[in-house]
């Protein structure tokens, strides 16, 4: 749903005074009933009963700033990943072409330039070869080489010469150092989480259509919803994640988000404004209003107040044991589109202590 500090026009630490006052302020403002010449009046006045509700319950008030606080955390890691991902593309060529290093695999040589072996143990060091008594003898006689000099002034050079050299893949040697940071082997190593959001309507979670989601590699996944999906449910594909060379893949973890619409969602419970005028308030009525899956008739009790309830049982979102949630209509109270003359006085009376 759109943000609902911005729909009621207050700021995120406003208090509740504040809260209904802006609530009654934009309701007003919206209301269909002055608004004839806009088709999105309905839309604009549901989605601001939508604010109010979410903003004057403290629970669900501080649920939603959770979530978006999370929501902002996650859009976050997802954006530095994806530029990890994108440099490590572009460093790869690059790394292809550079310094030439030895043939060995890149396990081998991050573990010569750690100094730990693949399972993390310290790597045995190479013996130093030992010179022939022959050649001791030919180079006592004879005069230094440039190699001996070379050997004489650094004890390292004594080793082997070095093998030809060959071109380790950029990649692997990203996944390499990767396993070695995080001391796992190579075997049972899981690429990161590619971390996304899908947002849906009611009518696509009770119809279990499938949204999609797109990889940065330009898979297509789809996402599957139905019964156990709500808003903020978190959905978990196995092995559908982010991509690298010698790791297991990793998963998508896709937090499902509904849009605004006809409903609310609370839970696996729906909740739809109920636009009542006074005199049915006061007195009670049987009224009809749209459900998830058609019209249905429900009864206003006699002296009703705005914000009152009425719960019309499965005739929610569906659970994971098969049940359903309820349908909860919250009466709104409304005036007559013109002034009533009658209505008028019995309310000046009221308020001033006068009886006709």
């Amino acid at each position: 749903m759109r943000d609902p500090y911005s729909v009621l026009g207050v700021k995120r630490n406003a208090g509740q005074d504040e809260i209904k006052a802006a609530w009654r302020s934009v309701a007003k403002a919206v209301h269909p009933d002055q608004n004839h010449d806009d088709p999105n009046a309905t839309v604009r006045f549901t989605e601001a009963g939508r604010a109010y509700d979410l903003l004057r319950d403290p629970d669900k008030r501080s649920r939603y700033d959770r979530q978006q606080r999370e929501a902002e955390l996650r859009r976050m890691e997802q954006m530095r990943q994806q530029q990890a991902d994108r440099k490590a593309r572009a460093e790869a060529p690059r790394q292809q072409d550079g310094p030439r290093v030895s043939g060995e695999a890149a396990e081998d040589m991050i573990a010569r330039i750690f100094g730990v072996d693949s399972r993390g143990q310290p790597a045995e060091a190479k013996p130093r070869p030992q010179p022939q008594p022959q050649a001791q003898a030919q180079a006592g006689a004879a005069a230094p080489t440039q190699e001996a000099r070379k050997t004489a002034e650094d004890p390292a050079a004594e080793q082997a010469p070095m093998p030809a050299r060959g071109t380790a893949p950029g990649a692997a040697i990203i996944s390499a150092i990767i396993r070695r940071i995080r001391g796992t082997r190579a075997t049972v190593e899981k690429a990161p989480d590619l971390v996304a959001d899908v947002t849906v309507s009611v009518e696509d979670i009770l119809n279990r259509v499938r949204p999609t989601i797109e990889t940065p590699e330009g898979q297509t996944i789809r996402v599957p919803v139905g019964a156990g999906t709500t808003d903020g449910q978190v959905i978990r594909l196995k092995e559908a994640g982010h991509r690298i060379e010698n790791l297991r893949r990793g998963d998508a973890v896709v937090t499902v988000r509904v849009a605004p619409g006809r409903f609310r969602v609370d839970g696996f419970d729906l909740r739809v404004d109920l636009p009542v005028t006074i005199e049915n308030a006061v007195l009670g009525c049987d009224m009809t209003i749209e459900g998830p899956a058609g019209p249905l008739t429900v009864t206003v009790p006699a002296w009703s107040g705005s914000d009152q309830t009425i719960r019309i049982p499965d005739e929610g979102l569906v659970k994971e044991n098969g049940e359903r949630g309820d349908l909860i209509a919250e009466i709104r109270l409304l005036l007559w589109e013109k002034p009533d003359a009658k209505m008028i006085d019995l309310m000046r009376s009221l308020r001033e202590g006068l009886y006709l």
